[in-house]
This record gives C-alpha cells, sequence and structure tokens, in this order.
C-alpha cells in the first residue's frame, strides 16, 4: 500500500511500524493502493467564515463560533467547537443560541471571505486550469496530466496546496481524492477538518455499498422518504436495481440514482465556468409588510449586486426579485429589460413596480434581489426612449469613482439616508 506523508511529501512504499513519517516524524500519513495514480480532487475549505474570523481575532480560537444573522436570520457557518453543541449551517439562528448559548455570534463579512476565497482560487489556479468552484470556499480539480509540469503526483501536489492554503491564507481546508467528481466530493467530507481522504477505483463499490441513499447530490429529504417507501435506504440496494427501473420510478433523476449508487460519473470539471447570475438578499429582524420599509432595503441589495457585477465585468439582462414570506413561502418575480446593465439605479427601477405590486398585505421576513442572463460588460447602454437613463449612468459611476478612492460609505444616494 502506498502512502503519503502530507507535511513533507515523503512517498512510503509501506505502512511504518509506528505510523509516522521515517522522514520527519508527523503521523499526518495517507495510505491508498491507487494514491499516486488519481487525479480528480475536491477541495473543501473547513468551517471557512468561523475560520477566517478566527484568523482575524485569536481570542477566539477555542471558543464557539457562529457566523451569521440576528435571531431571525440563519447560521452561515459554525466552527467546530460549536458543531459540538449540534449548531450547523443553515439552522436558524434562535436555535443554534438555545443550543449554544455561549456562542459568540458574528456578523458575515461578505467582502472579507471573498478576498479570502479569490486567493485560495488563485492558489488552485496555479496548479491547474481546471479549476471548477463550487462555492467561495470549495471547488474541483483536475490534475491529470500535470505530473511532468509539478513533477509530482497529484497527491503531492494537492498536499503542498493544502499547505500553502494554511500558510498563505490562514485557514485549513480537507481534500478528497478519487476517479471523478462525485467520489472526490464524497472523499472531502469523510475526515474534515484537515483531512485527506482517497477512494481508489477498485475498492468503490465495495465503500459505496452501506452508504445512505442521502449521500447523493440532488436527493433530499422527499426523496428519500420516497425510497424508504420502498424500501430503499443503502446504495447497495441501488446497485441491485436497473437504470431502466429506477428512471421509470423515479423520472430523470433515477439515471444519477443508477450511476452514482455505483460510482459512475462522467462529468467533466469545467474550468473558468461562468457564474450564471448575481444576487444579494437579506433576512429581517422582524417581519416587514410595508412597502415603503421595504424599498429601503431593496436599495443596499441593488448596490450590492451593482457591485459584484462591475467587479466580474459583467452585465445582466433579467432582474429577479424574491420575497419569503413568514410562512417560508417563496415568491419569485423577474422582469426583462430591454438591455443588459450592471447598474444599481436600473436594478432598482426594474425591481420596484415588483415590489410595490407584491408589498399589499403579507408581511416578508427576506427579500432578495438578483441579474441572470449574464454576459460581458460591453458599456453602458442607455434607453432612447428614457432621456435621463444616460444622467443616471453618469452619477452611479461618480459615485464608483469617490466610493474607489475614499471607501464605501463616502458617498451615497439619498434614498440610503433613511436607514443611516
Amino acid at each position: 500500500m502506498t502512502g503519503l506523508c502530507r507535511e513533507c511529501d515523503r512517498i512510503l512504499r509501506r505502512p511504518t511500524a509506528d505510523n509516522r513519517c521515517p522522514n520527519c516524524g508527523s503521523r499526518r500519513l495517507v495510505y491508498n493502493d491507487e494514491l499516486l495514480d488519481l487525479s480528480i480532487a475536491h477541495i473543501d475549505c473547513d468551517a471557512f467564515y468561523a475560520s477566517i474570523e478566527k484568523r482575524d481575532d485569536p481570542s477566539l480560537n477555542d471558543k464557539p463560533v457562529i457566523v451569521g444573522g440576528g435571531r431571525r436570520g440563519v447560521v452561515s457557518a459554525a466552527c467546530y467547537v460549536a458543531r459540538l453543541y449540534g449548531v450547523h449551517s443553515a439552522m436558524p439562528m434562535f436555535k443554534a443560541l438555545a443550543a449554544c448559548p455561549d456562542a459568540v455570534v458574528i456578523r458575515p463579512d461578505m467582502k472579507k471571505y471573498a478576498e479570502a476565497g479569490r486567493q485560495i482560487r488563485g492558489l488552485m489556479q496555479e496548479l491547474t486550469p481546471a479549476v471548477e468552484p463550487i462555492s467561495i470556499d470549495e471547488a474541483f480539480l483536475d490534475l491529470t496530466g500535470t505530473e511532468r509540469l509539478h513533477k509530482a503526483p497529484p497527491a503531492v501536489t494537492l498536499a503542498g496546496l493544502i499547505r500553502r492554503i494554511e500558510r498563505d491564507v490562514g485557514v485549513t481546508a480537507s481534500v478528497g481524492l478519487s476517479h471523478n467528481k462525485f467520489l472526490a466530493k464524497v472523499a472531502s467530507d469523510l475526515d474534515k477538518p484537515r483531512g485527506f481522504s482517497v477512494i481508489g477505483r477498485a475498492e468503490t463499490l465495495e465503500f459505496l455499498a452501506g452508504k445512505p441513499v442521502g449521500i447523493i447530490w440532488g436527493v433530499g429529504k422527499a426523496l428519500q422518504a420516497s425510497l424508504a417507501r420502498d424500501g430503499i435506504r443503502t446504495l447497495n440496494q441501488l446497485q441491485q436495481l436497473p437504470e431502466a427501473d429506477l428512471v421509470a420510478r423515479y423520472g430523470s433523476i433515477g439515471r444519477r440514482l443508477a450511476r452514482f449508487s455505483r460510482g459512475e460519473d462522467d462529468r467533466a470539471i469545467h474550468g473558468n465556468r461562468p457564474a450564471k447570475s448575481i444576487s444579494a438578499e437579506t433576512t429581517f429582524e422582524t417581519d416587514l409588510a410595508e412597502a415603503a420599509r421595504l424599498r429601503e432595503r431593496l436599495w443596499p441589495l441593488c448596490e450590492k449586486v451593482s457591485a459584484r457585477m462591475k467587479r466580474a465585468a459583467v452585465s445582466g439582462r433579467t432582474v429577479t426579485l424574491k420575497l419569503k414570506t413568514r410562512e417560508f413561502r417563496i415568491l419569485t418575480r423577474r422582469r426583462q429589460l430591454s438591455a443588459p446593465t450592471q447598474l444599481a439605479e436600473e436594478i432598482y427601477r426594474a425591481a420596484l413596480p415588483m415590489l410595490e405590486e407584491e408589498a399589499k398585505g403579507p408581511a416578508f421576513r427576506l427579500i432578495g434581489i438578483g441579474l441572470s442572463d449574464l454576459g460581458a460588460a460591453t458599456g453602458d447602454a442607455f434607453d432612447l426612449l428614457d432621456p435621463q437613463s444616460v444622467r443616471r449612468a453618469k452619477v452611479e459611476r461618480a459615485i464608483d469613482t469617490v466610493r474607489d478612492r475614499m471607501g464605501d460609505k463616502a458617498i451615497g444616494k439619498g434614498r440610503n439616508l433613511g436607514r443611516r
């Protein structure tokens, strides 16, 4: 069995008697018969937002830290100390605080997290152009054919990458290494935090056999319940069923059930895949029904989306308004613009009529705004039927220039004053 020391990159041809690296003495060893032959990886940072906060404030290192909104919001991230109390991502904040009343709660700082995410993405792209981001803190990498460039097998290259992330960015990450995307993602969750797990081809069926059906991406609670009613709870039960039968019973996802349960996944890793949409949302401390108060919350979100569009040098044509009622029912309304835009003012002007149409009775707990149908920004396209569009664009660009020099709070539009 082949091994690798994750601290010094020493390749071991057999396990050592004391489970230590004979070169540096580290116990951070990983073994697998196919270790040096696999090249598809999934890297996932450990409790990313919380780890960034602990990096920036070492006094938090041993404390339970929750990154999230107020009592009406949800947990964006929980450190591993907080997880010992049962706190997890997407948990309502009131439940998280009931489970861990001594937790340190920190409001998300997405600008800071995005910067760290860009640093990590840059380190990944130094190794291979085939980096497919899944979120701000995780991505798939295809290191096939990079041995000559890096003078090392992909496993060794990945171990070095993780050390650089810890040294240069100050957070830890876990690695899953396998022969396809599905198994690499599964592997990265096996030994967090600071894990490095490998699933080889020869062991795939045996490894998957006893795993629950929920391990397959896209199998949520509803489908798990449906499968359970049919007596299917583990992957080995799926492995015994013909693909045609699963498709006939469960529709198109039946094909995924059949193939993933056998560890088959032919999806390629697509580097530099463009985003399909850019959005922002906020959950209110108390439900809001009045149109005026909802308008106040809409504008900052439009500015946030606009800023992200401008940083990404893209524009979008379809504006989507999202509202969530107190009963957690989600309403979405869309409007297509006559020309693509990245301007906050144009996003706001498109979203406002949709908001006013909906703000006639029910109270809402969340509002969101997004732009889709994205393409490269080619400059401001002006509506010939709206002569003021040229002036609005010039004003916004002037505001952007001041903010670039003096910070985001240096200048703003009058509609911001009510909230401030």
